[in-house]
């Protein structure tokens, strides 16, 4: 989680850096990419297989676990969560060769949608019987909501600080 945490943030700086003059983006620019790649495959990649493999194994060692609803819900979660890795690392992928079109504000956005599944999973791990479906699907919504009017602030505020926003 640290490594799809951290990796939209340098998106947004190496996106953000195409603000600056041609130079200081070229230097930037060769320095983003081999950071978002080593932090891609030597911290976030490995990680993601060990989270499959550990997932596999619980499942097999404890098969019951796939009869219960709560579990089908969080498996859609982790669904998510691997095409939030795959797609983050595509867009990696445009950034390094410069076609990225996503504006830092959209990649704001993106950065914001593994902390809603990350609480998602937990959030069922933890209150799968205690708390109602209704109470848990709300309280999601309300999160993102949340993370949304926070991002919209944040650019309110950089605007008025004089900082150029995409």
């Amino acid at each position: 989680m640290a490594g799809l945490f951290y990796m939209p943030r340098l998106f947004i700086y190496h996106t953000e850096a195409k603000q600056k003059s041609l130079e200081e983006y070229k230097v930037l620019h060769a320095q983003f990419v081999p950071m978002e790649r080593r932090l891609w495959w030597v911290i976030t990649t490995p990680a993601m297989y060990i989270m499959i493999a550990s997932a596999v194994t619980m499942l097999y060692l404890s098969p019951g676990l796939l009869t219960q609803g709560w579990m089908h819900v969080k498996l859609a979660f982790v669904g998510v969560l691997l095409f939030y890795h795959f797609k983050s690392q595509h867009i990696m992928k445009q950034l390094a060769e410069e076609r990225c079109t996503w504006k830092s504000s959209q990649l704001r956005l993106w950065n914001e949608l593994s902390t809603v599944v990350l609480f998602a999973i937990v959030f069922l791990v933890i209150f799968r019987s205690a708390v109602d479906w209704v109470y848990g699907v709300l309280g999601l919504v309300g999160l993102a909501v949340l993370l949304m009017i926070l991002i919209k602030l944040y650019k309110r505020y950089r605007k008025s600080k004089g900082e150029k926003i995409d």
